[in-house]
């Protein structure tokens, strides 16, 4: 579905990402692993049209999202879940999900029929959902982050550290409802995350970055075998 060619990114003259390549096939999770300042989410940034592009090219099912605004690149099926301010904490559950899906196309049927999938893969949601936001618990609003992509129909997740700072609960149920958006709803993702472990346990492929070069693409298998990149930059040293 994604297939970046010789990217180089950044902001103004500051020059992040350099030549990076990299590719994720329909329904596969895909996940960008790297030490702080590698430039993984500037490369998220720079497919959703956030960052300044300086050469190479974006291409989704085929078409160069290159220059492309950011709420052009969510029509097309892109939703992008950042870590941090990605959810109206003043609104209530349903009221975010209802404010998301006045951005997309569709019926009313078609919407309610999305507000069902969501309350269906997080019940919690459901319970919650006349609750405002901002009281939820960190858990609860990473669902409601991605359940805002997921009621605009997007096909193509970009998270960035979805799992960060999440108590282990949520971590090991979060991870889970990964697999399920791949699986039942036919959902590629491109994670990028600090919890090496648990993105290898779920991811079909990783690329790590460093200083904004790509210097391992494979699968979690080939890096787990790769004991000096995970100790040097990953900081995981072999059990």
């Amino acid at each position: 579905m994604l297939t970046i060619n010789k990217l180089n990114s950044g902001y103004g003259k500051l020059h992040v990402l350099y030549d990076l390549s990299l590719e994720v096939k329909n329904r596969e999770i895909v996940a960008v692993l790297g030490p702080n300042g590698a430039g993984k989410t500037t490369l998220l940034n720079s497919i959703f049209g956030l960052a300044d592009i300086y050469s190479g090219e974006i291409l989704f099912e085929r078409e160069n999202l290159v220059g492309k605004p950011p709420h052009i690149i969510s029509r097309r099926g892109i939703a992008y879940v950042f870590q941090l301010m990605n959810i109206f904490p003043n609104l209530t559950v349903e009221e975010n999900l209802r404010l998301a899906a006045k951005f997309t196309k569709g019926s009313k049927e078609d919407i309610l029929s999305r507000l069902e999938r969501i309350y269906n893969l997080f019940p919690i949601l459901r319970e919650r959902k006349r609750q405002l936001a901002g009281t939820l618990s960190g858990g609860e609003r990473q669902m409601l982050a991605i359940s805002l992509g997921l009621v605009r129909d997007a096909r193509f997740l970009l998270l960035d550290e979805p799992l960060a700072g999440l108590a282990v609960k949520y971590v090991d149920f979060l991870t889970k409802k990964f697999n399920e958006l791949r699986r039942d709803l036919g959902i590629s993702i491109l994670l990028v995350e600090q919890n090496v472990r648990k993105a290898l346990e779920i991811a079909d492929r990783v690329y790590v970055l460093v200083s904004g070069r790509v210097i391992f693409e494979g699968s979690s298998k080939d890096l787990l075998r790769e004991e000096e990149i995970m100790r040097m930059y990953l900081g995981v040293s072999k059990e």
